[in-house]
């Protein structure tokens, strides 16, 4: 499990931001920041709270008490015995906006040939 240090930096990098306008942004120096980033300073509750709606995920993703990035019920629950639903969200929200309409189709195309098998067997009953 990632610690917060390794978070909120990997948040920022992800985002391809410097230190120094999140700096600005929790009102403090880059230095200070840094040390957040380094693990030399605690994190207080106010500025975890300021990056979790900043980078939108919940303050339990950032302090490492979830591995899923958002706080919505029913991200926990397992897709397939190596992912749960939270996990695929996170893999789907990687995709390029090509990819992620192609899992989307993907996904109505597979609902479709469910209803069409159920169909098929509810007449054969």
């Amino acid at each position: 499990m990632k610690s917060i240090k390794e978070r909120i930096r990997n948040m920022r990098e992800d985002k391809d931001i410097k230190q120094y306008v999140i700096a600005d942004m929790l009102e403090m120096s880059q230095q200070q920041y840094s040390r957040y980033e380094t693990g030399e300073s605690e994190v207080p509750v106010r500025v975890l709270s300021i990056l979790a709606d900043y980078y939108e995920v919940s303050v339990d993703y950032l302090v490492g008490r979830k591995d899923t990035l958002y706080g919505v019920p029913g991200l926990e629950k397992q897709v397939t015995n190596a992912k749960n639903a939270g996990e695929v969200l996170d893999d789907i929200l990687s995709l390029g906006a090509d990819g992620r309409e192609a899992v989307v189709e993907y996904i109505a195309l597979q609902k479709m040939k469910e209803c069409c098998l159920k169909r098929k067997y509810s007449r054969l009953n």
